[in-house]
């Protein structure tokens, strides 16, 4: 999800340079929303797990894509499946360009010996050169932050309308190594609720998780586990209305910066310095 995400700043930054342009992401329907507020992009979706799976599947998804006159493609991922169709859309004569993903100097940077430690390209960076090979240089200081969205009665009924400032909490990650410990975590929590100033909404997802959030739910009467409670349109409606998010290396950091809420990252076995960096934060907050 967090690969997705920091899409949208670069497309944000596109789409305002390039108002003329159409562009057609393809991505997972549940992944729709985070695209709503952006002029001239529509979503389509890969169904990659139904029609559009296997070779045969992805077959079908090209055949469905040709009608939409595609005249070039921007492969932002550079995986297994965005190779397959890569075959289909040069075999049809249709300009296919891919992201850099900067293996080697990621190799450098995690090596035990001869560790090269600096700052690499951004992955917003890397997305911007695959725009920037087919002919559309990006300015991405000229992206725009996501509009605030409306909160609904549901959210409101959730969450309450007291005056303590609204700080989100996505305190897990895919792997293991990212997750900060959680009696740690649980610490860190403890001090936030001493200070009786922030209302402490919990994100994540799965059981285990959500057991998790309901035990610290139960245990802090400031903390709201809002897992399971909301769609994702919901979640990220709240997210756009947050004072402030404190996650992993892990999406909901990117969902937080798509509206330019300030994001506090922390970093277990991945660094920034690979440019996994929340779009738009002061370096300071990781």
């Amino acid at each position: 999800m967090g690969d997705v995400a920091m899409t949208v700043p670069v497309l944000s930054a596109l789409t305002k340079q390039y108002p003329r342009l159409k562009i057609t992401v393809l991505t997972r329907a549940f992944f729709g929303p985070m695209f709503a507020q952006l002029p001239n992009v529509t979503v389509y979706e890969a169904d990659v797990k139904g029609r559009h799976k296997g070779i045969v599947g992805l077959y079908k998804l090209y055949k469905e894509l040709r009608p939409l006159q595609i005249e070039a493609v921007a492969d932002l991922h550079n995986v297994l499946r965005s190779n397959v169709l890569k075959v289909y859309f040069r075999t049809g004569g249709i300009p296919f360009f891919q992201i850099d993903k900067g293996r080697k100097e990621k190799k450098a940077l995690t090596s035990w010996k001869n560790k090269l430690f600096a700052p690499l390209k951004t992955t917003h960076e890397r997305y911007a050169d695959v725009f920037n090979e087919m002919g559309y240089p990006i300015d991405l200081t000229m992206a725009s932050a996501l509009a605030k969205e409306s909160l609904s009665d549901k959210i409101l009924k959730l969450i309450g309308t007291d005056a303590k400032k609204w700080l989100g909490l996505a305190p897990f990650a895919a792997f293991e190594g990212k997750v900060y410990p959680t009696h740690l975590m649980e610490a860190v929590i403890e001090e936030l609720h001493q200070t009786k100033n922030y209302k402490i909404l919990l994100f994540g997802g799965g059981q285990s998780e959500e057991r998790q959030l309901n035990n610290w739910q139960e245990k802090f009467d400031n903390c709201i586990n809002v897992v399971g409670k909301l769609s994702f349109s919901e979640e990220l409606a709240l997210i756009s209305n947050l004072d402030g998010m404190l996650s992993m290396d892990s999406g909901n950091g990117h969902l937080a910066a798509m509206y330019g809420i300030p994001v506090i990252t922390l970093w277990g076995v991945t660094h920034p310095y690979a440019g996994f960096n929340p779009f738009g934060q002061n370096s300071a907050n990781a």
